[in-house]
This record gives C-alpha cells, structure tokens and sequence, in this order.
C-alpha cells in the first residue's frame, strides 16, 4: 500500500502549532504527522478525500 502525499492536497494545512503543525479540512483533524500517515494507521487504507490544489494563474507583465 503506498499512502499518497499530502502536499499538493487542497485539503493539507499548516496550522503552525507545536503540538499539531498538520490538518486535514476534509476529515476535520490536526496531527503531529502527515494527515495521509493518520489516516492509513487509522483506517487502514489510503485516504479517499485527496484532492489536486488549485494552482494560481498569475500573468506576468511585459
């Protein structure tokens, strides 16, 4: 089983604790780990909620 990364997620937050530096909006918990790391010790799968951020499209001026 590979567990998919959570940077790149939509989901992945920083939440810039000591105790719990990682959150995942989708599931609604903060952790010492990378969310995808709980969620597979937890459930025993990958996680299901994955999804591509949105990257910014900013124009570049000539």
């Amino acid at each position: 089983m590979t567990t998919p990364s959570c940077y790149g997620c939509a989901h992945f937050k920083i939440t810039h604790e000591t105790a719990a530096p990682y959150a995942c909006a989708a599931f609604g918990f903060r952790s010492r780990r990378i969310p995808a790391l709980e969620v597979a010790s937890s459930s025993g799968q990958t996680c299901q909620r994955r999804k591509p951020a949105q990257t910014s499209k900013r124009s570049v001026r000539p």
